[in-house]
């Protein structure tokens, strides 16, 4: 049986889409003092170059938008040292949440340290060791990791609400204020500036880069990991009939992970595109006709669903051919049930996701108090906002009616066709049902997006595909490419 001990992947579940269980139950946040900048010389080998760097950790002020301070933003950078261009790139990387701190992209693959996760998925999270990341683009550019307000180090100021950030707007504009102040605090106004998000860090990216670009400074790329910009399109409501369409090639990656399906004669990346030109033709037809359908045609369907994700035909009739991602979880291997963000995986019945965050905070907190130099009086790093009422009354777009589109796939092309030189950049894991491969393809092909500016990659591995080793290394290959391309 394959049980889900990773410590990463189950904070992935805490800071993803679905609220985060633990942090209902976290106390109240404590106050943080820094004391001015901590910086740190340090060394090290990425991307087969030696290179010499500082660690700041600072705090950077921002305010709400009519020049009110509200919250103060802790942010770690890693900047190269001694003679480097000042248009040398900067990534600005940060996870989701939309109450996260941004632990995971952090010591899971853009820091100078990484958790190094085995390949091995039933491996104790014991045997899980702090090692150099190898990979990290500091060869090439700077990274600056930030954690929104009331995670990580990060607090709204004492007496503003939590729940003035609760919005997509809001939470955005943290981002578009830190990245403007710290390009002018470290004297680096012409570098090109990259946002890296995650899961809804990715929606977060889109907006944050529009207002920048509207205070007349566009990026000059962006980079969606397990995007979620067009999660109105590929959410399981029980009509949206395109997301069980764009859903069917990861249940197909999924089944055969399993080894639930025939694979002779096949290869994995092939029975993939199998599924995903089915899922878009046969597929999507009949469940168009709906209750119109012959039942012949039903049953034909439902045979091959059957051999795409090994799924027995009858539960795909049962469901009149909308089998939904939860159910098939569920289904696939009796008596167990598939963990929703690397379905690898298996979930234990009653595993409490508090006791893996509980043991990755100490690994987070362990490295900036020995690598980083942040005192330990400097207050508690929190993995997660513990508002309760934070992804509840969260406001995830512009446009409160039920009669508008979510703007971020408009958002996104208005600024590529403004600016001829911005890059997009999207990739996702096989594994990861919560944001599919599917729903990549399906953006990149329906958003108008200037193609020849878009890369698209499938990786090994679920919503935090860089836990697998051949995965990062191939993903931080493609950020290379990408930032030096212009």
């Amino acid at each position: 049986m394959r049980v889900s001990r990773l410590p990463l992947l189950a904070l992935a579940i805490t800071l993803g889409i679905a609220a985060p269980a633990f942090a209902q139950d976290a106390p109240v946040l404590s106050p943080v003092t820094l004391p001015g900048p901590v910086t740190v010389d340090h060394s090290g080998t990425f991307g087969g170059r030696k290179v010499a760097y500082q660690s700041v950790v600072e705090a950077i002020d921002v305010n709400d938008g009519a020049g009110k301070p509200d919250a103060r933003l802790v942010a770690t950078s890693y900047i190269a040292k001694g003679g480097m261009d000042a248009r040398r790139p900067v990534l600005f990387v940060f996870n989701g949440g939309p109450i996260g701190a941004s632990a995971p992209l952090h010591m899971g693959a853009f820091g100078p340290k990484r958790v190094a996760v085995p390949d091995d998925i039933n491996a104790d999270p014991s045997t899980f060791r702090l090692v150099d990341n190898v990979y990290t683009p500091l060869d090439v550019a700077d990274v600056v990791v930030f954690d929104p307000a009331n995670t990580g180090y990060s607090r709204t100021l004492p007496g503003v609400a939590p729940e003035t950030q609760f919005s997509n707007v809001a939470d955005a504009r943290q981002l578009a204020q830190l990245v403007l102040a710290w390009r002018r605090i470290h004297g680096r106004p012409e570098a090109p500036v990259y946002l890296v998000g995650e899961s809804y860090g990715t929606m977060r990216a889109v907006e944050a880069a529009d207002q920048l670009q509207a205070a007349g400074d566009p990026v000059a790329g962006i980079f969606l990991l397990g995007q979620a910009v067009n999660i109105i399109e590929y959410a399981q409501r029980p009509n949206n009939i395109i997301s069980y369409a764009v859903s069917l090639p990861t249940l197909a990656a999924v089944a055969w992970s399993h080894d639930k399906v025939a694979r002779q004669g096949r290869t994995f990346e092939g029975f993939v595109k199998e599924a995903q030109a089915y899922g878009a033709g046969e597929y999507l037809t009949v469940l168009f006709q709906g209750d119109t359908a012959a039942p012949e045609r039903m049953a034909a369907v439902a045979a091959k669903l059957q051999d795409f994700t090994g799924v027995p035909a009858a539960e795909f009739l049962k469901r009149r051919l909308k089998l939904t991602k939860n159910d098939f979880l569920r289904l696939l291997v009796p008596g167990q049930t598939l963990d929703s963000y690397d379905a690898r995986y298996t979930v234990p019945a009653g595993q409490p996701m508090a006791l893996y965050a509980s043991r990755f905070e100490p690994e987070m907190v362990g490295y900036f108090q020995s690598f980083l130099k942040v005192p330990a009086a400097a207050g508690t790093y929190s993995l997660a906002n513990p508002a309760e009422a934070a992804f509840e009354s969260w406001e995830w777009a512009k446009n409160k009616t039920p009669f508008f589109d979510w703007p971020y796939v408009g958002q996104l092309k208005a600024m590529m066709d403004k600016n001829p030189k911005m890059r997009l950049y999207v990739a996702n894991g096989y594994f990861d049902t919560q944001t599919t491969i599917g729903a990549m393809d399906y953006l990149a092909s329906q958003s108008g997006l200037p193609r020849d500016r878009v890369r698209t990659a499938d990786f090994a591995g679920g919503h935090m595909f860089y836990t697998v080793e051949a995965s990062l290394k191939a993903f931080m290959d493609d950020v290379r490419r990408v930032v030096t391309a212009n």
